[in-house]
């Protein structure tokens, strides 16, 4: 349990954990013990009041979890078949919450590759919906306790320090576009490929 984010760790602003969790180390435990690991190298912050955000007009049966206590797993579904999972940040009832993009495999590479249904490395994690896949997330990992639950977590790793990451527009969204709030790590190459800006019919 040490080794996981404590729970103040989310207790804030989306734009200030969302670069935090660059370097951080993505853990979920399958039904059969296998350890799934990936070090986060792209994510992208939401914040209350942000047109692109779920949370920007009210509360809902689907966004419920985003605005919750911080330090839990929102995961919503999208593109028509990709399921996206995210960090809750700030306070309960403000709708907050870090998109997980992309991630370095590390451990339990060939179970991903498994559930990806392909076997490339750099491929399997190059992507929210990616990641999402490759660790076997859905709807019903909505609302874990990413600090004391035992199936997902993240844990302390190494973070990437100011001079190691970019920021950029966010992807696959069209309103917001003024707010730099993707943050990825510098020539990085698992960091995914989507493009910036108004969402294309290119997967994740």
């Amino acid at each position: 349990m040490t080794a996981r984010l404590p729970r103040s760790f989310y207790a804030r602003p989306a734009v200030e954990v969302a670069p935090e969790l660059l370097g951080r180390v993505l853990v979920r435990i399958l039904p059969d013990g296998t350890r799934l690991a990936a070090r986060l190298v792209e994510t992208e912050a939401y914040e209350p009041g942000d047109p692109a955000s779920h949370s920007f007009v009210r509360v809902t049966p689907r966004n419920a979890v985003m605005f919750g206590a911080p330090g839990h797993l929102y995961v919503y579904f999208t593109y028509g078949n990709h399921w996206m999972m995210n960090a809750v940040t700030r306070s309960e009832g403000e709708g907050s919450a870090v998109l997980l993009r992309a991630a370095e495999p590390m451990e339990g590479a060939e179970r991903m590759a498994e559930l990806r249904g392909r076997g490339v490395l750099s491929e399997l994690c190059s992507g929210p919906g990616k990641l999402a896949q490759a660790f076997g997330i859905d709807r019903a990992h909505d609302g874990e306790d990413l600090v004391r639950g035992d199936g997902v977590w993240i844990e302390r790793g190494k973070p990437v320090d100011r001079g190691g990451f970019e920021a950029g527009i966010r992807v696959g969204v069209s309103a917001g576009l003024d707010r730099k709030w993707r943050f990825w790590v510098r020539g990085d190459p698992f960091v995914s490929r989507g493009r910036p800006g108004p969402p294309t019919r290119k997967k994740p």
